[in-house]
Protein backbone atom coordinates (compact mmCIF):
# COMPACT_ATOMS: atom_id res chain seq x y z
CA UNK A 1 0.00 0.00 0.00
CA UNK A 2 2.99 2.52 0.48
CA UNK A 3 4.53 1.68 -2.71
CA UNK A 4 1.00 3.00 -4.23
CA UNK A 5 1.03 5.90 -2.15
CA UNK A 6 4.29 6.96 -3.43
CA UNK A 7 3.62 6.59 -6.75
CA UNK A 8 0.57 8.51 -6.58
CA UNK A 9 2.50 11.02 -5.06
CA UNK A 10 5.27 10.85 -7.62
CA UNK A 11 3.18 10.92 -10.36
CA UNK A 12 1.01 14.27 -8.70
CA UNK A 13 4.30 15.75 -8.22
CA UNK A 14 5.68 15.42 -11.40
CA UNK A 15 2.64 16.54 -13.19
CA UNK A 16 2.77 19.78 -11.04
CA UNK A 17 6.31 20.16 -11.79
CA UNK A 18 5.99 19.71 -15.59
CA UNK A 19 2.21 20.50 -16.10
CA UNK A 20 1.20 18.79 -19.63
CA UNK A 21 -1.33 21.26 -21.63
CA UNK A 22 -0.07 24.52 -20.08
CA UNK A 23 -0.07 27.51 -21.66
CA UNK A 24 -3.37 29.53 -23.80
CA UNK A 25 -4.81 27.74 -26.75
CA UNK A 26 -5.48 30.77 -29.40
CA UNK A 27 -8.25 28.69 -31.62
CA UNK A 28 -9.74 27.48 -27.85
CA UNK A 29 -13.83 27.72 -29.06
CA UNK A 30 -14.66 26.90 -25.20
CA UNK A 31 -13.33 28.78 -22.51
CA UNK A 32 -14.06 28.69 -18.52
CA UNK A 33 -12.50 30.30 -15.71
CA UNK A 34 -12.33 28.94 -12.17
CA UNK A 35 -11.35 30.25 -8.72
CA UNK A 36 -10.92 28.44 -5.28
CA UNK A 37 -10.91 31.60 -2.92
CA UNK A 38 -10.19 29.16 0.03
CA UNK A 39 -6.72 28.97 -1.31
CA UNK A 40 -6.13 30.98 -4.13
CA UNK A 41 -6.14 28.58 -7.42
CA UNK A 42 -6.81 29.63 -9.98
CA UNK A 43 -7.45 28.04 -13.88
CA UNK A 44 -8.22 29.01 -17.15
CA UNK A 45 -9.34 26.17 -19.32
CA UNK A 46 -9.65 26.35 -22.70
CA UNK A 47 -11.03 23.87 -25.15
CA UNK A 48 -11.14 23.15 -28.81
CA UNK A 49 -14.33 20.93 -28.94
CA UNK A 50 -15.64 19.83 -32.59
CA UNK A 51 -18.69 17.10 -32.96
CA UNK A 52 -18.71 17.17 -29.57
CA UNK A 53 -15.52 15.50 -29.27
CA UNK A 54 -12.64 17.25 -27.40
CA UNK A 55 -10.04 17.49 -29.90
CA UNK A 56 -7.71 19.50 -27.53
CA UNK A 57 -7.29 20.93 -23.78
CA UNK A 58 -4.40 23.48 -22.42
CA UNK A 59 -5.03 25.39 -19.21
CA UNK A 60 -3.34 28.59 -17.01
CA UNK A 61 -3.22 28.72 -13.61
CA UNK A 62 -1.67 29.57 -10.35
CA UNK A 63 -2.16 27.36 -7.76
CA UNK A 64 -1.48 24.35 -5.12
CA UNK A 65 0.66 21.43 -6.33
CA UNK A 66 -3.14 19.07 -6.13
CA UNK A 67 -4.96 22.09 -8.57
CA UNK A 68 -1.81 22.37 -11.14
CA UNK A 69 -1.25 18.18 -10.87
CA UNK A 70 -4.98 17.96 -11.49
CA UNK A 71 -5.45 20.45 -14.19
CA UNK A 72 -2.62 19.00 -16.16
CA UNK A 73 -3.76 15.21 -15.79
CA UNK A 74 -7.49 16.35 -16.63
CA UNK A 75 -6.41 17.86 -19.96
CA UNK A 76 -4.69 14.49 -20.88
CA UNK A 77 -7.72 12.25 -19.95
CA UNK A 78 -10.33 14.19 -21.71
CA UNK A 79 -8.64 14.82 -24.87
CA UNK A 80 -10.99 12.79 -27.27
CA UNK A 81 -13.40 12.58 -24.94
CA UNK A 82 -16.96 12.93 -26.57
CA UNK A 83 -18.72 15.50 -24.14
CA UNK A 84 -20.56 13.17 -21.86
CA UNK A 85 -17.80 11.25 -21.13
CA UNK A 86 -15.66 14.16 -19.87
CA UNK A 87 -18.64 15.03 -18.04
CA UNK A 88 -18.89 11.35 -16.70
CA UNK A 89 -14.98 11.42 -15.51
CA UNK A 90 -16.05 14.88 -13.79
CA UNK A 91 -18.60 12.71 -11.91
CA UNK A 92 -16.31 9.76 -11.10
CA UNK A 93 -13.28 11.83 -10.31
CA UNK A 94 -15.94 14.01 -7.57
CA UNK A 95 -17.22 11.00 -6.07
CA UNK A 96 -13.78 9.33 -5.46
CA UNK A 97 -12.43 12.15 -3.75
CA UNK A 98 -14.92 13.29 -1.78
CA UNK A 99 -16.58 9.51 -0.72
CA UNK A 100 -13.85 7.90 -1.59
CA UNK A 101 -15.66 5.38 -4.33
CA UNK A 102 -13.74 2.99 -6.20
CA UNK A 103 -12.83 4.06 -10.22
CA UNK A 104 -11.56 0.95 -11.97
CA UNK A 105 -11.56 2.78 -15.30
CA UNK A 106 -10.49 6.08 -14.95
CA UNK A 107 -6.46 5.37 -16.00
CA UNK A 108 -3.76 7.16 -14.48
CA UNK A 109 -6.32 9.97 -13.32
CA UNK A 110 -6.71 7.35 -10.15
CA UNK A 111 -3.82 8.92 -8.82
CA UNK A 112 -6.20 11.98 -7.53
CA UNK A 113 -8.01 8.99 -5.01
CA UNK A 114 -5.33 9.72 -2.34
CA UNK A 115 -6.85 13.56 -1.91
CA UNK A 116 -9.76 11.64 -0.29
CA UNK A 117 -7.75 11.16 2.78
CA UNK A 118 -6.80 15.12 2.81
CA UNK A 119 -10.40 16.63 3.08
CA UNK A 120 -9.06 20.52 2.70
CA UNK A 121 -7.75 19.78 -0.83
CA UNK A 122 -10.97 18.55 -2.51
CA UNK A 123 -11.39 21.84 -3.60
CA UNK A 124 -8.11 22.07 -4.91
CA UNK A 125 -8.30 18.76 -7.04
CA UNK A 126 -11.69 19.72 -8.16
CA UNK A 127 -11.30 22.98 -9.60
CA UNK A 128 -10.34 22.09 -12.88
CA UNK A 129 -13.09 19.32 -13.93
CA UNK A 130 -15.54 22.26 -12.57
CA UNK A 131 -14.06 24.25 -14.63
CA UNK A 132 -14.40 21.76 -17.49
CA UNK A 133 -18.34 21.21 -17.34
CA UNK A 134 -18.69 25.22 -17.33
CA UNK A 135 -16.59 25.31 -20.33
CA UNK A 136 -18.54 22.18 -22.02
CA UNK A 137 -21.79 24.45 -21.06
CA UNK A 138 -20.76 27.51 -22.22
CA UNK A 139 -21.23 29.24 -18.75
CA UNK A 140 -19.18 32.52 -18.70
CA UNK A 141 -19.44 33.75 -15.21
CA UNK A 142 -15.98 32.36 -13.16
CA UNK A 143 -16.85 28.84 -11.38
CA UNK A 144 -16.17 29.06 -8.07
CA UNK A 145 -15.61 26.29 -5.35
CA UNK A 146 -17.72 28.37 -2.69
Amino acid sequence: MNDLRELYQDTLLDHYRQPRNAGRMADANRTAEGFNPLCGDKVKLYLKVEDDVIMDARFEGSGCAIATASASLMTEGIKGKRREEALRLLNVIHGMVTAGKNADDIGKLVVLAGVHEFPQRVKCATLAWHTLKAALENIETPVTTE
